[in-house]
C-alpha cells in the first residue's frame, strides 16, 4: 500500500475452520468494508475442508478413497491441483512425503478413531508402491492404480492458507498476512514498508513461546514438529508425522521443521518431507531444490540444536531473532 500506516484502518478477522482457526491481517482505507471479505474467507476455506478432509465422510477426498481401483474418478478443480502437487513433492522427495498414507495415520490413532493394534499390524504390511506411483491425474480425473488411503493433512491447510491469500487478492488486498494454526503467508509488505514479522516456535509441548523470528514478504511458512500432535500408545508418546518407508510415527526425528518458500502448500509439504529425511538427507535435498529449512534438533543431553539451510537460515548464523 502506498499510503501512511496512518491514513489506513487495522483489520483483523478470523474464524473456524478444519478443528482450529483461520486468521486474516491488512490494513485498508477507513471505511471499508470487511463484511463480504469475512464472508469470502470463510467460504473459501469452508471449501478446502468439505474437499479435503478425512474427518467429513462425505468429502470429495473420502469418496475418492472409496472409490475402486482402477476407476477414473471426477473431482473438483483445487483437489485435483493439491494432489498433483502433493504427487510431485512425494516423486521429488523420494517418497518422503506420501499422501497415500491414510490408513496408518488412522490405524495409529491420529483419526477419528483410537489407535487399534490389529489395524496397525494391517497398515505396516509392506505396499506395493508408494502414492505417486499409484495414483494417477489427468485434468480434474483422478484413478488409483493399486490401493490407496489417502490423506492430505500434511498439505491441506497450507493450501487453505494459499487461498485466503487468493481471497484477499482478490479483493485487491496485495498486503496482508493470513494463516491457518501456525503455517502462514504474507502478501507484499506492512504499511510502514517492512516485511510480515512471524515467529518460529520454541518445540515445548507445555507452553507456547518464540525461539526465532523472521520476516516475510511475498513467502510463506510451515512448521511439521513432535510436539503438538501425539497419541500414547502403550505409555510411549508417538508424533502425529508417520514414517512412510515404515507406516509408522517417527522415532528420533526433528523436533520441529520450518520451511519457507513460494506457497504455503509447499511450505506445508516440505516441512513434512524434511522430517521425515532428517538434517543429512533432508539438508542435501533443502540445498538441491533452493529451500530455506530450520530443523530443530534435540540433543541427547535436552538442548535444541538449529540446523539450518538456504538464505534465510544460514547454518553458521544464528537466525533472526533468536
Amino acid at each position: 500500500m502506498s499510503r501512511m500506516s496512518t491514513d489506513l484502518s487495522r483489520h483483523a478477522l478470523n474464524g473456524e475452520t478444519m478443528g482450529t482457526r483461520w486468521s486474516a491481517l491488512f490494513f485498508a482505507s477507513p471505511g471499508f468494508d470487511v463484511v463480504p471479505v469475512q464472508a469470502a474467507l470463510q467460504q473459501a476455506v469452508a471449501e478446502v475442508d468439505a474437499q479435503m478432509s478425512t474427518w467429513k465422510p462425505d468429502s470429495d477426498l473420502m469418496r475418492l478413497n472409496a472409490a475402486p481401483v482402477g476407476k477414473w474418478v471426477a473431482v473438483p478443480a483445487q483437489l485435483a491441483h493439491v494432489l498433483r502437487l502433493g504427487l510431485a513433492i512425494g516423486e521429488i522427495s523420494g517418497g518422503a512425503f506420501d499422501i497415500g498414507m491414510g490408513d496408518a495415520v488412522r490405524a495409529w490413532g491420529f483419526g477419528a478413531d483410537a489407535a487399534d493394534e490389529k489395524a496397525i499390524v494391517a497398515a505396516m504390511k509392506p505396499r506395493r508402491s508408494a502414492a505417486h506411483e499409484g495414483l494417477e491425474t489427468n485434468g480434474q480425473s483422478v484413478c488409483k492404480h493399486a490401493p490407496l488411503s489417502l490423506d492430505l493433512n500434511g498439505i491441506a491447510k497450507g493450501h487453505g492458507v494459499d487461498r485466503l491469500a487468493e481471497v484477499l487478492l482478490d479483493f485487491g488486498i496485495t498486503d496482508a498476512l493470513v494463516g491457518i494454526d501456525g503455517e502462514m503467508r504474507a502478501l507484499g509488505l506492512r504499511p510502514d514498508g517492512s516485511g510480515w514479522t512471524i515467529a518460529i516456535e520454541d518445540p515445548d509441548p507445555d507452553r507456547r513461546s518464540p525461539r526465532s523470528i523472521v520476516k516475510l514478504q511475498d513467502a510463506a511458512v510451515a512448521t511439521s514438529g513432535d510436539y503438538r500432535h501425539w497419541v500414547d500408545v502403550q505409555g510411549h508418546r508417538l508424533s502425529h508425522t508417520m514414517n512412510p518407508a515404515r507406516r509408522a510415527p517417527l522415532v528420533r526425528a526433528p523436533a520441529s521443521v520450518t520451511v519457507v518458500a513460494r506457497t504455503c502448500a509447499e511450505a506445508d509439504a516440505w516441512a513434512t518431507a524434511l522430517m521425515v529425511l532428517g538434517p543429512e538427507k533432508g539438508g542435501a535435498l533443502a540445498r538441491e531444490r533452493g529451500l530455506s529449512a530450520l530443523l530443530l534438533m534435540r540433543d541427547a543431553d535436552g538442548p535444541i540444536k538449529p540446523v539450518g539451510f538456504g538464505p534465510l537460515f544460514d547454518p553458521d548464523k544464528t537466525p533472526t531473532g533468536c
